[in-house]
């Protein structure tokens, strides 16, 4: 069918696009009409493939869909634009002769926003789409302020993170993908004095906004809370008390505190519920360091067994978080499987230099990025 100059066009100072969807031409041509007068672009279809394929092509601001067609109900056709990422966002308005509950429910269910019977009243059809319109531009006004507080959060947070760069002495690579723009994963690099170096890396428990808060936090308490003198337990058990009084409901944090001191050739390891630090031979054995210890932020009293280990120069240990190595879905990969396999890429990329190792072994075990269920971190280092 014919159909009025779409939102792409040149403004023509119209209020949006409407998509009308329905088998008979002269309900179309009346909501054309009352639309038209209303100060709206319009769109037409007269069955639910062809509005999908419309809805999708040209984007309109709303969905006029009638129920009763043939072939594809207006049922099915609002299921399926729901579930397509790229018309769910679009407001349905169903139409219908219909007045019965049951339909209604059944159609806000499926997602739609409204339910319209037939005849059309001329100012109850603008007054519906007008108001449609006007939650749809709030809540668009509400996520892009939320998007912009986001990539503020986002990029202060990358400014906290410690780069190879900064300390090229500490030999480390890391690579660290957060799933949304302010992620839960944590991780830190930081001098202890007389070539030693701490290696940090932390998951906090949920992924939100307030969640990446908490890692502004974890940084203070590492800068304030770390230093020649200072066990590594004793870092742990400050952050621990500092969070017990911050989070709530369950939340929590895993951690691990990997001290490296190159001077005495000496790794300590302290780990709170967190996964164990893969540790490369120079002669390529591979193996976990068993270091354990309680989760952070939920118990008063925590205990921690610090593991020391002798190292010499090439050998390489790895912390990472529970993205990198659990995939859910079609294929799924559990969590003993993925450390299987980190520890087989670690062995692989042994001959690399730290920082392309890091980067090669992220693209072995997460070839699809489009997969990530979690933020997606390594840190790897050199002795």
């Amino acid at each position: 069918m014919s159909t009025q100059p779409d939102k792409n066009s040149p403004a023509d100072g119209r209020k949006g696009t409407i998509l009308i969807v329905d088998d008979h031409p002269v309900n179309i041509r009346l909501l054309e009409k009352i639309l038209d007068a209303g100060g709206y672009r319009t769109l037409a279809a007269e069955n639910g493939p062809e509005g999908r394929k419309l809805a999708a092509s040209r984007l309109p601001d709303l969905i006029l869909l009638d129920i009763m067609m043939p072939g594809e109900s207006g049922f099915e056709s609002c299921e399926k634009l729901k579930k397509d990422p790229q018309t769910a966002h679009i407001p349905v308005v169903f139409l219908s002769a219909k007045t019965d509950t049951e339909s209604k429910v059944t159609g806000l269910t499926l997602g739609a926003v409204d339910y319209m019977t037939k005849p059309f009243d001329k100012k109850e059809v603008l007054a519906r789409v007008g108001r449609h319109l006007e939650t749809r531009d709030t809540y668009r006004g509400i996520i892009e302020l939320q998007a912009a507080k986001l990539r503020q959060v986002h990029e202060a947070q990358q400014a906290i993170l410690t780069r190879p760069v900064e300390f090229p002495e500490a030999v480390f690579g890391v690579s660290y993908t957060p799933i949304i723009e302010a992620g839960g994963d944590f991780y830190d690099v930081f001098p202890l004095g007389e070539g030693a170096f701490g290696y940090f890396a932390a998951d906090f428990s949920g992924h939100d906004i307030r969640t990446s808060y908490n890692t502004f936090a974890l940084k203070a308490l590492i800068s304030q809370n770390t230093g020649p003198q200072i066990p590594p337990q004793e870092t742990m058990q400050v952050i621990n008390r500092v969070f017990t009084s911050l989070m709530k409901n369950g939340e929590h944090l895993t951690g691990v505190y990997a001290r490296l001191d190159r001077g005495r050739s000496e790794l300590t390891v302290v780990n709170a519920g967190h996964l164990p630090v893969i540790h490369l031979s120079r002669a390529g054995e591979i193996r976990t360091l068993a270091a354990e210890g309680d989760i952070l932020g939920v118990f008063e009293d925590v205990l921690f067994e610090p593991l020391r280990m002798p190292v010499c120069a090439g050998e390489r240990f790895f912390l990472f978080t529970d993205g990198l190595l659990e995939v859910f879905g079609d294929d799924p990969r559990g969590r003993e499987e993925g450390i299987d396999a980190l520890m087989a890429c670690c062995a692989e990329t042994r001959e690399q230099p730290i920082g392309r190792a890091v980067d090669e072994i992220v693209s072995l075990i997460c070839p699809d990025r489009g997969r990530m269920q979690d933020d997606v971190l390594l840190l790897g280092v050199e002795v």
